[in-house]
């Protein structure tokens, strides 16, 4: 890691848990601003736009604005306006992303007359219910596409693991014999999006996380360096079954800076 200039930053879980700081997470990122590195913090996360994370953040003490922030919506807007311009679209997701959906015609997805070109599956909550996945499913038989936000199966707030959006996807890619074109991580289109933003190469560019098949092993093949961290949603048995080693496994978030000065020495 000689040459780091750029470093991807997973949100939940490695900055904060149900958005409050972790340890000393506050200072280090603190510390690799003022070591001059490009930041960007790139978030599964569905249920806040950016400005909202951004405002959340900082009201927490991080050094952040909305430009640094690079979310699953934003990239799956990016996708459909190149990919499907102009396309009907039905929404399953918790919470308000309207604003990162820019440019994306998103249909009232409870009409019964609705016929939508695409369903996007989003982050999972108490929308996620039967009569709502039934009707992807509906729309999923007719011939519409499907597009996860990501394949999260769970993620860690201070109440422990919640089951997330992954695991409804499993069954509505194996119901309607489809496969859902993911646009968030671990989708190699995400980092690439975050390479272009920041104007770095994949050999220039640490990415850390807490899930170490979508943050880590999937930026690991997309030539970037992977560190995983052990907080969040991190388990001691899901990293000894995973498909492929970390380049780099730290405590917590907090460590990144000592780990960037011993790998440049």
């Amino acid at each position: 890691m000689e040459s780091v200039r750029a470093v991807l930053i997973d949100i939940d879980g490695v900055l904060t848990v149900s958005w409050q700081p972790l340890p000393g997470a506050v200072e280090a990122l603190r510390e690799l601003r003022e070591a001059g590195l490009a930041l960007a913090l790139v978030t599964n996360t569905t249920s806040r736009t950016r400005a909202s994370i951004a405002a959340t953040l900082e009201s927490a003490g991080f050094w952040v604005a909305t430009e640094d922030i690079l979310t699953a919506p934003a990239v799956t807007a990016a996708h459909l306006a190149e990919r499907s311009p102009g396309a009907r679209c039905v929404l399953l997701n918790s919470g308000d992303i309207g604003e990162d959906l820019d440019g994306v015609t998103v249909l009232d997805a409870t009409d019964s007359g609705t016929v939508p070109d695409v369903v996007i599956v989003g982050g999972a909550g108490p929308e996620f219910d039967y009569a709502a996945l039934n009707r992807a499913f509906g729309h999923l038989q007719r011939g519409a596409r499907l597009v996860a936000m990501h394949r999260n199966l769970y993620w860690r707030t201070e109440d422990g693991l919640q089951l997330d959006s992954g695991a409804f996807l499993i069954g509505l890619e194996q119901a309607a014999r489809t496969e859902a074109e993911v646009t968030g991580k671990p989708s190699p289109a995400f980092f690439e999006a975050a390479l272009a933003r920041l104007g770095v190469g994949a050999d220039e560019t640490v990415m850390v996380g807490d899930d170490i098949e979508s943050d880590v092993l999937a930026a690991q093949r997309a030539g970037i360096t992977g560190v995983l961290v052990k907080t969040g949603k991190y388990l001691p048995e899901t990293h000894r079954a995973a498909g492929g080693t970390p380049d780099h496994v730290i405590d917590s978030f907090a460590d990144l800076p000592a780990l960037l000065r011993r790998s440049a020495q």
